[in-house]
């Protein structure tokens, strides 16, 4: 017998394969506060990465088989390493409240750095975050998405999004920012060239 949370939730029907991001499905994704990122590189050596991302208007749905995502500058930068050498990703959206859910879409990413001319166009699809300290737009062409059940995921308020990285980065200026950027992201733990000198260089 399910347990009476279960039992008093609309059950649905998990496990299944989809033919493109619509729908429910999009409405799903596009309600969730926060998503996770999965690459890891080529071979059998390296560093798997998963990293959470947040921040409201950071995510966007650009067709049924089209995300984007806004990169800010971090203390790494593993996934963009990963995607420029062979762009494996998966992102992960589970559902903290609400009925159990959780959507995967695997596909292949890239990272549109800032600079290139795609850029603009790409960041229209986007609200106004705050954009000091992003570094890169990446847009994954999604090539499999799937849900599961998802019962395991607890249930969690949404209580707001965190401020402290776009206050964080706006206490850097241009050339404290490219500095950082050249410290920290322009390779992964493994040595892979993740933010290219010419990214650091178009702050």
């Amino acid at each position: 017998m399910l347990p009476r949370r279960l039992a008093s939730t609309r059950m649905l029907v998990m496990g299944k394969i989809y033919e493109g991001i619509g729908g429910r499905l999009a409405e799903f994704i596009s309600a969730q506060h926060v998503f996770f990122t999965a690459t890891a590189p080529s071979g059998a050596d390296g560093h798997v990465n998963v990293s959470p991302k947040g921040m409201s208007g950071t995510f966007a749905i650009l067709d049924e088989h089209r995300v984007a995502y806004l990169d800010y500058t971090g203390s790494g930068s593993e996934g963009l390493a990963h995607l420029r050498e062979n762009g494996r990703i998966c992102l992960m959206f589970c559902a903290f409240d609400g009925p159990p859910n959780i959507v995967r879409l695997h596909g292949r990413g890239e990272p549109v750095f800032v600079g290139d001319p795609r850029f603009a166009e790409l960041a229209a699809h986007f609200g106004e975050p705050g954009r000091h300290g992003l570094r890169a737009i990446v847009v994954v062409e999604v090539t499999r998405v799937s849900d599961s059940c998802g019962y395991g995921v607890p249930l969690l308020d949404y209580q707001g999004d965190r401020d402290i990285l776009v206050r964080y980065m706006a206490r850097k200026d241009d050339e404290k920012m490219a500095a950082y950027q050249a410290l920290k992201n322009t390779e992964s733990i493994d040595g892979l060239p993740a933010l290219p000198p010419s990214a650091v260089e178009a702050r």
